[in-house]
């Protein structure tokens, strides 16, 4: 089974506090994600972030496949990073860190997710026919929606990064 990485970097002219405000509140993340996909909150979104929450929710990888997904907040330093992990849902594995940090004229964030898929050699097929590309047009959606709430900072380039470590 291989594992993959997706780093995504992308600067906002927002403060750190706005930034950690938007980024750490589960409900907004039907809002950077593409509205085809589906996503809904079930339960555990409704509570500030913190260590131990369970949130639960469904999206639609496809169109005609809807699943449920379960994730934990397993670390949090408060205005600083976060970590998620699946406990169940489509991947083998996803543990996806946030980082926020100040820049000049802004905030940095920053996304490592590292994923395996599942189905062995099936599962290796797909990532680079759907999966990397469905990815990719997830953090691109995201780009665009986050820079038409809060702008963008010339001169710092959003950079993605999908590679099998």
């Amino acid at each position: 089974m291989r594992l993959y990485q997706l780093c995504a970097k992308q600067f906002l002219p927002i403060s750190k506090e706005d930034g950690w405000e938007f980024l750490s509140n589960p409900k907004n993340l039907k809002t950077i994600t593409p509205p085809h996909m589906g996503f809904h909150i079930l339960s555990g979104g409704d509570e500030p972030m913190y260590a131990g929450q369970i949130i639960q929710y469904v999206v639609k990888p496809f169109p005609f496949m809807a699943t449920k997904w379960v994730t934990e907040i397993t670390h949090v330093i408060q205005g600083e990073y976060f970590v998620d992990e699946q406990r169940f849902g489509p991947y083998a594995l996803w543990h996806h860190k946030h980082f926020i940090r100040e820049t000049s004229g802004g905030v940095e964030m920053e996304d490592i997710i590292d994923y395996k898929l599942p189905f062995g050699f099936i599962g290796r097929l797909m990532h680079p026919i759907v999966v990397k590309s469905q990815l990719k047009k997830i953090f691109e959606y995201r780009k665009i929606k986050l820079e038409s709430l809060f702008g963008s900072i010339p001169g710092k380039e959003t950079s993605l990064e999908l590679k099998t470590i």
